[in-house]
């Protein structure tokens, strides 16, 4: 069974993570998806997992970017039609497990997950709590340290953009290692021909070399969402730009 890693743990949480995994699971396949989520971004997180879930064949995911680690917040696990999410209830996975179709929400029973490892830490429950659950999860025993929920569950909507005539108000979710600037205004809200922020007109292109080397451009990309790039340069170094931003553009025919 494939079981991916989400977070912002950065470099050497993620293999301790690993370890526990494989006590419980000495045959899993283990894939980072990433551990460079901006330190607790927790809407970045949701976007990038839900713009890679789906690429995996059936899969437990576990997405840990999690500021209230520690304090109240339950630790979950959502069993959908296709794949088993398990995170804080803090919205990182809900776009994710809403759009699979969750059939059972599970609460995490620390108390169990932390006979793994021997250790319930306040600051390391990706160790302590969610690798234990996703392990067990991967071998069809998640209720051998869960139980049925039935609690809220904190939702999260990525796509909160609004579009009024040709104003557009969206967020900056990510901004990659080369600058480029993505934002939650999905390609079907994308109309013009040219978009203008911050008093530049900047045309709407198919491709980097559609325009001259460190002109500016948007386009749609690999995340089906707008993205405003300078070719072979960084949009968010030159314009400024960091991710949560709230961003207004105008779109012109």
């Amino acid at each position: 069974m494939i079981i991916t890693l989400l977070t912002d743990f950065g470099e050497f949480y993620p293999g301790v993570m690993k370890g526990v995994i494989l006590k419980v699971n000495p045959k899993a396949v283990i894939v980072d998806i990433t551990h460079s989520v901006e330190p607790q971004n927790v809407l970045q997180g949701a976007f990038l997992l839900y713009h890679s879930y789906r690429f995996f064949p059936n899969a437990i995911h576990i997405a840990v970017v999690d500021p209230g680690v520690g304090g109240k917040r339950e630790a979950l696990a959502f069993e959908c039609r296709n794949y088993i999410f398990i995170a804080p209830n803090n919205g990182i996975a809900y776009p994710s497990a809403s759009e699979d179709g969750v059939e059972r929400v599970w609460i995490i029973d620390e108390e169990k997950t932390s006979e793994v490892t021997g250790v319930l830490s306040n600051t390391f429950h990706g160790r302590d709590i969610f690798a234990p659950a996703g392990a067990y999860a991967s071998i069809g025993m998640l209720s051998k340290v869960a139980e049925p929920y039935d609690g809220d569950v904190v939702k999260l909507e990525l796509f909160d953009y609004i579009v009024d005539e040709n104003l557009v108000i969206c967020k900056v979710v990510f901004v990659d290692r080369f600058g480029n600037v993505v934002t939650n205004l999905r390609s079907k809200d994308v109309f013009g021909r040219y978009v203008k922020f911050e008093d530049v007109k900047i045309p709407i292109v198919r491709c980097y070399e559609d325009v001259e080397k460190y002109e500016p451009l948007a386009l749609i990309g690999s995340f089906g969402t707008l993205e405003l790039s300078i070719r072979e340069g960084s949009f968010a170094k030159v314009f400024g730009i960091k991710s949560n931003d709230e961003i207004e553009l105008e779109q012109i025919p």
